[in-house]
């Protein structure tokens, strides 16, 4: 199996196209027609873990991190980026990054947090206007099925955890074949009337062209017609963060211990106690004060996120409590999560867990 086919069915696992606009996913480097060897999985694809990659014979890095974020201009070897992408390529090793693509993933980042944590009644903290599009095709009654066949296989239908999904009319199509024309039915220069479907199917707009392709191979129209429409839905399983409740609620203080003991922590910083008992948990992994306002609305008690600033903490108003556990704590099931998707899904090569230490941060106490 090639780096290009291991890539193309994960992408059906987690599609790159859930990933923040700003992000850098997909292939960073490598040949994507070498044949793998294995894969070593990483939260950051640093030097050390190229180099276990090279001991371990493992030529594909899964990193949730990309290593490259901002644009390379040259790659000369004068920082630890640029190191470690000589050290890949020179090596023949592929490295590939997941980052805002498993952030926005309903099974992601954050349902592993609430997993961890034992928040029940889970939902999307902040759902994504997904790009979705909708098709509507004329088909004839006889040949309808073929065509929602065509249209189910190349990944049309598909809203949340339904697939197959469509919406049919019945209805009478008129059209004239004119000189130079070769009509599935009907003759030169009269009117034909046909019993036809409308059938209509949503989509996301990455598989634009496999799903026109479905239809213009299945139907037995010369002239297939059809319109796309843009659709502005919100995906309530697509998005950043999470939030979802405590069956038991809890004091503050016993629930920062918690937190504490379920994520491994020597220290959380916090915003000043609120006074009420925390039922409803808001979590963002990660760099997530652009969570705060949302965990508000939705009436959180308390929210879980990395990297907060000072002047963040005010937002909490006595609304909520807010914790900042870390950026590399509030991911830290990252890796796992990705080795069990990846184990499930290629089982006849190994899958490997980097056991190298990537995380930069320190604790002296």
């Amino acid at each position: 199996m090639t780096v290009n086919q291991v890539i193309s069915d994960l992408k059906n696992v987690i599609p790159l196209a859930q990933a923040e606009n700003y992000d850098n996913v997909g292939l960073l480097c490598g040949d994507p027609e070498r044949a793998v060897t294995g894969i070593l999985v990483c939260h950051d694809a640093l030097h050390n873990v190229v180099e276990e990659a090279i001991r371990k014979d493992l030529n594909l890095i899964v990193t949730f991190h990309p290593i490259i974020f901002s644009g390379l201009k040259s790659i000369t070897g004068k920082n630890y980026v640029e190191k470690v992408i000589m050290k890949a390529i020179e090596n023949k090793i592929a490295i590939y990054a997941i980052h805002t693509a498993f952030d926005n993933d309903y099974f992601g980042v954050n349902y592993r947090i609430c997993e961890v944590l034992g928040l029940k009644n889970q939902k999307i903290l902040m759902p994504k206007v997904q790009d979705l599009r909708k098709l509507e095709v004329y088909v004839p009654q006889d040949h309808a099925e073929e065509v929602k066949n065509a249209l189910f296989t190349a990944g049309a239908g598909n809203i949340g955890f339904y697939d197959e999904c469509s919406f049919s009319i019945e209805g009478t199509g008129t059209f004239r074949p004119l000189e130079g024309s070769n009509p599935f039915s009907g003759s030169e220069n009269i009117r034909e009337n046909a019993s036809e479907k409308l059938i209509s199917v949503i989509f996301e707009s990455y598989k634009e062209h496999k799903i026109l392709d479905a239809v213009k191979n299945s139907h037995p129209y010369e002239e297939v017609a059809y319109q796309i429409i843009k659709l502005e839905n919100e995906n309530q399983y697509l998005g950043l963060g999470r939030f979802g409740e405590f069956e038991v609620e809890m004091e503050e203080a016993e629930f920062l211990n918690f937190v504490k003991e379920k994520f491994n922590l020597k220290v959380i910083k916090h915003s000043d106690f609120t006074g009420k008992k925390i039922k409803r948990v808001g979590v963002l992994g990660g760099s997530g004060a652009s969570g705060i306002s949302a965990a508000i609305s939705k009436q959180c008690d308390a929210y879980l996120t990395g990297d907060l600033k000072y002047h963040d903490y005010f937002q909490s108003e006595g609304k909520m409590l807010i914790g900042d556990i870390g950026h590399f704590e509030s991911e830290q099931f990252v890796t796992q999560h990705l080795v069990e998707i990846l184990s499930q899904k290629f089982t006849t090569f190994a899958i490997s867990k980097s056991t190298e230490k990537t995380n930069p941060v320190n604790y002296f106490l």
